[in-house]
């Protein structure tokens, strides 16, 4: 398992009975989680001096409680700083468990010895575009939804990457791969994290299990001709580390490289162990 355990800001500290307690920066929140399916003891505190706690609902969806909480706060990650706010279905703006993934492909930008471009697909508010463009890809950041690319954008001026080389787009993530192929243009590198279920800015509609192969597949005709690096995270349960190896292997079977898949993860500070979170698929170049 890939364990994002470098957070100084960030930590799970307990998790039980469909629930994890969180705390991001100086503040507590409890949301669900379906992973948790224990039902341990909760002797934490804050559990009960939590700053907000999101109630799912039986009917589907949920609310937030809150106590305690401003409306908007942030926290940082080595040099990048993420404003946070709570919203629809739990929230807050942030996938903390993708840093073992920025982590990985960081370091890969650093060592290329050239100029990597970076897409990033499904790309949200940010946080793999501004950990590509800090260690100095420049990057293409993809999303469907305008707010969230509003988001991502003060996310970058926050972390001092303004001025960073990063397009940013509001499209639908196929028709724009579908469109740089016929531009002819690549990428050295591809990231993606496919929601489960989504609409495009035009009512496109995406259901992963049946959409995300033939995107991979129309992927490989963007990569260049030795890529970098190819990343595919997914939080539905039928895309399992086997899976995203399979997928990988077979679309990107024309590169010379390795493919890796594991789950991803947060460390629990109550008692050492990781809450799973998800699934990533990895290529990396063998050159």
């Amino acid at each position: 398992m890939w364990i994002a355990d470098k957070w100084k800001d960030y930590e799970v500290l307990d998790c039980s009975n469909g629930e994890k307690l969180e705390r991001w920066g100086k503040y507590l929140l409890v949301r669900p989680d379906p992973q948790v399916i224990w039902n341990t003891p909760r002797k934490l505190p804050g559990w009960k001096s939590r700053n907000a706690h999101y109630h799912r609902s039986k009917k589907g969806g949920g609310e937030w409680e809150f106590f305690d909480l401003p409306q908007q706060w942030s926290i940082h990650y080595r040099d990048m700083t993420f404003n946070l706010k709570p919203f629809n279905f739990k929230h807050t703006g942030l996938f903390p468990e993708q840093a073992a993934n920025w982590d990985w492909f960081s370091e890969k930008i650093k060592n290329a010895g050239r100029p990597v471009k970076v897409l990033n697909l499904f790309a949200y508010t940010g946080g793999a575009t501004l950990a590509a463009a800090a260690a100095g890809a420049s990057v293409t950041h993809v999303d469907a939804s305008k707010g969230m690319v509003t988001w991502a954008k003060e996310n970058a001026v926050s972390s001092g990457l303004k001025e960073a080389p990063i397009r940013w787009l509001v499209d639908d993530c196929v028709k724009f791969v579908e469109r740089e192929i016929r531009r002819g243009n690549h990428y050295d590198a591809i990231i993606m994290d496919p929601p489960s279920y989504g609409r495009g800015p035009k009512g496109e509609i995406w259901k992963i299990e049946e959409s995300v192969y033939p995107l991979v597949q129309l992927c490989a005709k963007l990569l260049t001709d030795k890529p970098l690096f190819f990343l595919i995270n997914s939080y539905t349960t039928g895309l399992q580390p086997a899976v995203l190896t399979y997928m990988i292997s077979t679309a990107l079977k024309k590169f010379d490289g390795k493919v890796t898949a594991s789950e991803i993860g947060l460390p629990v500070s109550s008692n050492g162990l990781v809450l799973p979170c998800g699934a990533s698929g990895r290529f990396e170049s063998i050159c």
